[in-house]
C-alpha cells in the first residue's frame, strides 16, 4: 500500500465513489504515464502524468478550489504531484488513500484502456437502443455490387487519412447530423458510419437515427478492426471530406438538434447567463467550441477551447477533468453544439449549456494556446541555427521531452528520448557538460529546464521554438526511437489496438472482446450516472 498516507491529507476511495454517485464535483487524477494508466484505473480517473501537469492542468481544472484527488500505483509520484498542484494555486488537493492498490482493496472496479467512460457509454447505447449495424463482409458486398450507399468515417481526419474503408469520406462525428442530408439527399441511400473500433461508429449512427434522417442508417460493426479481421483491404491516404451545407437542410438539422437538446435537458443561454455561471465560486465551468479546428482558428470567443464535438463525446476526459463540472458549448450553426450537448447529458453531465450567440464577447483568431498557470521560466535558449552548428560537437547532449509517438515521427538528429520525471534521476549518467532540452513547441523543455538547475554546474539551454522551429528552419529530422539510447522507457503513450496499420490480429480481437464486456463492468462499478434515451426520438413526435 502507498505509504504517502502518513505525509499527505488523504481522501478514501469510498468518499470518491460517493461524490461520483451524488453528482458532486471531483477530479480524480492518475499521475502515471499513459501506458501504466491504460493497464488499470478507476472509471473516471483522468490521466495527467506528473511531467505534463504544468502544461495541461490549467485547461483540465480551471477552478483552483475544485476538489482534486491524486494517485499513482506506488511509483512515488503522488506526493510530488500534490506539492506541484498546490504550488500552482490549487487549494483542495488530497491523495487517494492507498493509491490504486487501495482503490482495488476497497472494492473499486478497475478498467483498462483509455477514454473508457465514453467507450463504455457507447456500448450501453448500443445495448439500450439496439443501434443498427452491418458486418464488414456485408458492407463490402454492397460496395462491390454498386449499392446505393455512402460510408461516413466519424473519426478525426488524420485518423481517416491513415487508413479508411474504400470509398469512405471523412465526416467527423460532430459533423454528421449537420452534413448528412446534403451528402445523401435521397432517402433511399443507405448511410453507413464507421470508426476504427466501435464507439464512434455506434454514437455516429445513433446520432443520425436520433436526428431523424429518413435514410437507412447502420454502424459498420467493429469498424476498421472488423474490416481487417475479415481479411479486407483498407485504403490509405484518402482525403474525401463531407462538403457544404444547404440552407434548407441546415434548417431541418437545426430543428431536430434543438428538439434533442430540449428532450435531454440542455439549456440555451445568453452571454450574460454565461457570465453568471462563471462567477459562481463553487462551479467549475468549461467553455468549449465544438466546431472543426480550422473554423476555430478562423475566429472563436476568447476563453473557449477547441473541442470538436465528435471527439468531445469520444474522449470527454481529454478536455474535462472535473466530473460533474459545468459544460458550455458553442458553434455558429445551431446544430453541432446541441447534438454534442444531447450526448453529454446522456453521459451523466447534469449541467450542459449551449451558448446562443457571441454578443458582447471578444473574438480572437488562431489555434488554441496552452493555458499555463504561470509564465514560462526565464531560461537560456539556443536558436535552431546555433544548435545545428553545435550538434556536431560530441560534448552537446540533446534531450527530447516530446511524447514517444512524437519523437518517433521526427526529432533533432542524435536527440535522446526522456520523460521529464526521469531527467533528475538520470542526470548522474549525463557525461556532457552542455545539455539542450527540446520539445515539439519548446514549452515542455522550458518547464523542464528548472529541473536541471544547479546540476553540477552543467550548462542547460532550451531550443527556442522547439522541434517545430528546427524543422521550419529547413533542418532535417530523424525518425524512430532507439530504446538502447533512450533515457526513459517509452511507456508514456499507450499503443491503441485500433490506430495505425501494424496491429496484430490477436490484439484487435482482444480489444473488441473487452469492449463487449464494458456494460457488465459499468453495472459493477455503479458510479456512472449514464442515462440513455430509450424511446424513439422525433422532432415531429
Amino acid at each position: 500500500m502507498n505509504n504517502i498516507t502518513n505525509l499527505l491529507s488523504v481522501t478514501s476511495p469510498a468518499v470518491v465513489r460517493q461524490r461520483l454517485r451524488d453528482s458532486a464535483e471531483i477530479a480524480l487524477l492518475d499521475v502515471r504515464e499513459e501506458g501504466p494508466f491504460a493497464g488499470a484505473h478507476p472509471l473516471f480517473a483522468v490521466n495527467v502524468p506528473l511531467g505534463r501537469i504544468e502544461e495541461r492542468i490549467g485547461a483540465l481544472i480551471p477552478r483552483k478550489d475544485a476538489p482534486v484527488v491524486v494517485y499513482d500505483d506506488g511509483e512515488g509520484r503522488t506526493a510530488k504531484a500534490v506539492c506541484l498542484l498546490q504550488s500552482l494555486g490549487y487549494l483542495d488537493v488530497t491523495a487517494l488513500e492507498g493509491g490504486l492498490e487501495g482503490w482495488k482493496l476497497s472494492g473499486g472496479e478497475v478498467f483498462i484502456d483509455v477514454n473508457v467512460p465514453s467507450k463504455a457509454f457507447g456500448e450501453l447505447v448500443e445495448h439500450v437502443r439496439h443501434t443498427p449495424s452491418l458486418p464488414a463482409r456485408e458492407v463490402y458486398e454492397r460496395i462491390e455490387s454498386g449499392g446505393d450507399l455512402v460510408i461516413l468515417d466519424a473519426r478525426r481526419f488524420v485518423e481517416y487519412n491513415v487508413m479508411s474503408i474504400p470509398g469512405a469520406r471523412s465526416v467527423p462525428g460532430g459533423e454528421l447530423a449537420l452534413r448528412v442530408r446534403d451528402i445523401a439527399p435521397s432517402p433511399q441511400t443507405t448511410v453507413i458510419v464507421n470508426c476504427a473500433g466501435r464507439t464512434r461508429s455506434i454514437i455516429g449512427a445513433q446520432s443520425l437515427v436520433n436526428a431523424g434522417i429518413p435514410n437507412p442508417v447502420f454502424a459498420l460493426r467493429n469498424g476498421t478492426i472488423g474490416w481487417t479481421l475479415e481479411g479486407l483491404l483498407l485504403e490509405h491516404g484518402a482525403a474525401r471530406k463531407g462538403g457544404g451545407v444547404s440552407e434548407p437542410n441546415l434548417g431541418v438539422a437545426r430543428a431536430h438538434a434543438s428538439y434533442l437538446a430540449e428532450r435531454t435537458g440542455v439549456r440555451s443561454i445568453s452571454t450574460s447567463v454565461l457570465e453568471h455561471l462563471q462567477a459562481d465560486p463553487v462551479r467549475t465551468v468549461y467553455r468549449l467550441d465544438v466546431r472543426s479546428p480550422e473554423e476555430y482558428a478562423q475566429g472563436h470567443p476568447v476563453g473557449f477551447r477547441s473541442a470538436p464535438g465528435g471527439q468531445l463525446v469520444q474522449a470527454t476526459d481529454e478536455w474535462v477533468a472535473v466530473r460533474h463540472g459545468t459544460i458550455v458549448l458553442t458553434d455558429d450553426d445551431g446544430v453541432r453544439a446541441q447534438m454534442t450537448a444531447h450526448w453529454l447529458r446522456q453521459l451523466g453531465w447534469n449541467e450542459v449549456y449551449v451558448l446562443e450567440g457571441w454578443e458582447g464577447l471578444s473574438v480572437e483568431t488562431g489555434p488554441e494556446s496552452p493555458m499555463l498557470l504561470r509564465p514560462l521560466p526565464d531560461v537560456a535558449t539556443i536558436s535552431p541555427a546555433q544548435l545545428h552548428e553545435r550538434v556536431k560537437d560530441d560534448g552537446v547532449l540533446v534531450l527530447d521531452l516530446a511524447s514517444s509517438s512524437e519523437f518517433r515521427r521526427g526529432h533533432v538528429p542524435g536527440a535522446r528520448f526522456v520523460i521529464r520525471p526521469d531527467l533528475v534521476s538520470h542526470s548522474d549518467f549525463f557525461t556532457a557538460d552542455d545539455v539542450v532540452l527540446v520539445s515539439p513547441d519548446g514549452i515542455a523543455a522550458h518547464l523542464a529546464a528548472r529541473d536541471l538547475a544547479g546540476e553540477k554546474k552543467r550548462r542547460v539551454h532550451v531550443l527556442k521554438g522547439g522541434t517545430q522551429a528546427w524543422h521550419a528552419a529547413g533542418y532535417a529530422l530523424e525518425s524512430g526511437l532507439d530504446a538502447g539510447k533512450a533515457l526513459s522507457a517509452p511507456n508514456d503513450v499507450y499503443k491503441r489496438p485500433y490506430e495505425g496499420t501494424d496491429n496484430a490480429a490477436e490484439a484487435m480481437q482482444s480489444y473488441l472482446d473487452w469492449e463487449f464486456g464494458l456494460v457488465a463492468q459499468l453495472e459493477r462499478d455503479g458510479t456512472h450516472s449514464f442515462r440513455v434515451l430509450e424511446e424513439e426520438i422525433s422532432a415531429n413526435g
